[in-house]
């Protein structure tokens, strides 16, 4: 049985971390710490465990193997690396810090002290986004040219997102930096190294953050990546596409479909495939599975995965305030 501590209600999926945490059937929700103690000592009573008010003494406890963070996203950095200094074993929410010297500093920490990291990029289990990358790898689309990812919702212009969401002192970004994280690992995961980026934000509501954002990213390879994201848009559906010299694929709202010259050579037009890959385990079940086995960070949801999203989001910000394309180094 893993023992886990939850640091902070902070995130929207603090909840649901621990509701998946428990329903593994494997873990054990021991002690809760939150930057805010009245509201962390009401989760810990509805969780069944202790409230500890000092995250040194809760870091501590014989009775934590590993933790699971969802503080504000400006605590990250100091909080992981306390927590790895302290041999726990460190699930996380996404972003990891807000730059990549924070998120490298985390690294150093985890690596010299031997625990496990795994951070939430839950999209990359996805099976369209399998089957884009087993595509993308076999050449079947020809040279992939652009691919472009859009994930948005109406959480500002609808007022249901929590007010202390837009904090900026604790979220360190807007729309970006929550929904935009998913189009953003997908494009490195998809893309490979980004050269350089350029990005555009608004405020359309009056919040102190990134209402309505869009970056486009030029990789290595060519590729120009597109991620579009948003807290101001009505029943938008995530949206993939995937755009080379020899073939097409298109998903939005759950349909997928794609074309090739082979296809086209059969008269088929767009095919809407029907043996997709088998979606993965969620990263949180996945982590709780590496830590009782000792196997590592699952492939995919590692430090450089992690490393790898903060340095297009710390770019992209930088383009948004300067208003200037961004070379990656």
């Amino acid at each position: 049985m893993l023992r886990v501590a939850m640091l902070s209600k902070w995130h929207v999926h603090a909840e649901g971390y621990a509701r998946e945490l428990v329903e593994t059937g494997k873990v054990k929700i021991t002690a809760v710490w939150d930057e805010k103690p009245e509201r962390g000592e009401e989760w810990a009573g509805r969780l069944g465990a202790d409230f500890e008010p000092d995250l040194d003494k809760l870091l501590a406890r014989d009775d934590v193997d590993a933790v699971c963070c969802d503080t504000p996203t400006t605590m990250h950095t100091d909080v992981l690396i306390r927590a790895a200094k302290a041999g726990k074993h460190i699930f996380t929410e996404k972003t990891l810090a807000c730059t990549v010297e924070e998120c490298r500093q985390i690294a150093k920490a985890v690596e010299e002290n031997g625990v496990t990291f795994v951070i939430s990029f839950p999209h990359k289990a996805w099976p369209v986004v399998k089957f884009a990358k087993e595509h993308i790898e076999n050449g079947d689309f020809g040279r992939v040219t652009n691919v472009r990812i859009r994930n948005a919702h109406n959480g500002v212009s609808g007022k249901w997102l929590p007010e202390y969401w837009f904090v900026k002192d604790d979220c360190a970004g807007g729309a970006m930096m929550d929904l935009g994280c998913h189009p953003m690992y997908l494009l490195s995961y998809l893309c490979g190294k980004p050269k350089k980026i350029t990005g555009i934000s608004n405020i359309l509501f009056g919040t102190a953050v990134d209402e309505n954002a869009i970056s486009v990213i030029e990789f290595e390879n060519g590729i120009i990546g597109v991620s579009e994201t948003s807290f101001v848009a009505f029943s938008s559906p995530y949206t993939i596409e995937v755009h080379g010299t020899e073939g097409i694929l298109l998903w939005q709202g759950g349909e997928i479909k794609y074309k090739t010259t082979e296809t086209a050579k059969l008269n088929k037009g767009f095919i809407s495939p029907d043996n997709l890959p088998k979606e993965d385990e969620k990263p949180i079940t996945r982590f709780v599975d590496a830590c009782i086995n000792g196997t590592g960070s699952p492939e995919g949801l590692g430090m450089e995965d992690a490393i790898a999203l903060a340095e297009l989001l710390e770019n992209t910000y930088i383009s948004y305030e300067t208003g200037k394309t961004v070379e990656i180094k």
